[in-house]
């Protein structure tokens, strides 16, 4: 099973969640943790992991032969992405933009274009403590994080139970992280920026069609509007964690929930039955 911890907000505990999830399973459950956030990667700062192995990530992109090509536009005409621009004698060719589609050189009709690999991060793996570890690394400077993202899920073992801690936000990156996840926890806070970001991040998900349930971080800061919006929607509330001053100076230190306060445990096993049972059922945990 693969379970998607997720937020449409930043900063609401995300990565609290799925690292105590993945060590909570890990003495009944062959367990594996891959950290999808490849722009900033923070779960290996709790689980401590050996890193063995690791993987270059790149991304075919256009080499224009200028003795074979005649300038007629076609690449660029093709290039959704506007990676290439043909001048009267010149073609430009913007590596950062190309999604390595291969459209342009197979389109071509002299053949001019040829395809060579461009880096784009790294994929590095190995084990903390029973559990397996993949996280991707994208180079800075780089604006696309999917094609990373994709070489981490590469990685996924589908015989144990799979936790991807996806980036925060709606966007692009979000979805590929999601997709084909077998549910998806949506960690907020009870503020009305929780309650917006939560709103969206279940859009998301209903578009992707996979079930749902909601981790309430901090809960007592603010209101109980998440929980009317939750029960409106049909959405359960799976866990509740209280705004604990204790909780955040262990988070400080990289010492993630259940490692400080072992009596978590039990109500994290609990939130992997609950998962369970819905993913079993078969059953979307909203409205369509």
């Amino acid at each position: 099973m693969i379970i998607a911890v997720a937020s449409g907000k930043g900063g609401t505990g995300k990565t609290l969640v799925a690292t105590s999830l993945a060590i909570s399973l890990k003495d009944r459950e062959r367990v594996q943790f891959l950290d999808c956030d490849v722009e900033e990667p923070n779960a290996h700062i709790f689980l401590k992991p050996v890193i063995s192995h690791s993987e270059p990530v790149s991304i075919l992109v256009p080499e224009v032969d200028t003795k074979k090509c005649t300038y007629c536009g076609k690449c660029a005409e093709v290039c959704v992405y506007h990676a290439i621009a043909v001048l009267k004698r010149h073609v430009l060719v913007f590596s950062q933009l190309c999604h390595g589609c291969g459209a342009c050189s197979y389109l071509c009709p002299e053949k001019a274009i040829s395809e060579e690999g461009r880096n784009m991060g790294i994929v590095e793996w190995g084990h903390s403590d029973g559990v397996e570890f993949v996280h991707g690394k994208l180079t800075v400077g780089e604006a696309m994080p999917s094609p990373v993202i994709k070489k981490v899920k590469e990685k996924a073992n589908r015989e144990g139970v799979v936790i991807v801690d996806v980036s925060p936000g709606t966007s692009c990156p979000v979805v590929e992280s999601i997709r084909g996840s077998d549910f998806c926890l949506l960690v907020t806070e009870p503020t009305p920026f929780g309650l917006n970001d939560l709103i969206l991040a279940v859009e998301t998900v209903r578009k992707l069609g996979i079930p749902c349930g909601v981790v309430l971080n901090r809960a007592g800061v603010g209101d109980r509007k998440v929980e009317q919006y939750c029960m409106e929607e049909n959405i359960p509330v799976m866990l509740t964690i209280p705004l604990n001053s204790g909780i955040a100076r262990l988070y400080s230190k990289g010492i993630t929930l259940v490692k400080g306060l072992p009596n978590w445990k039990k109500d994290f096993v609990g939130l992997f039955d609950s998962i369970g049972e819905i993913v079993s059922e078969g059953t979307c945990s909203f409205k369509r």
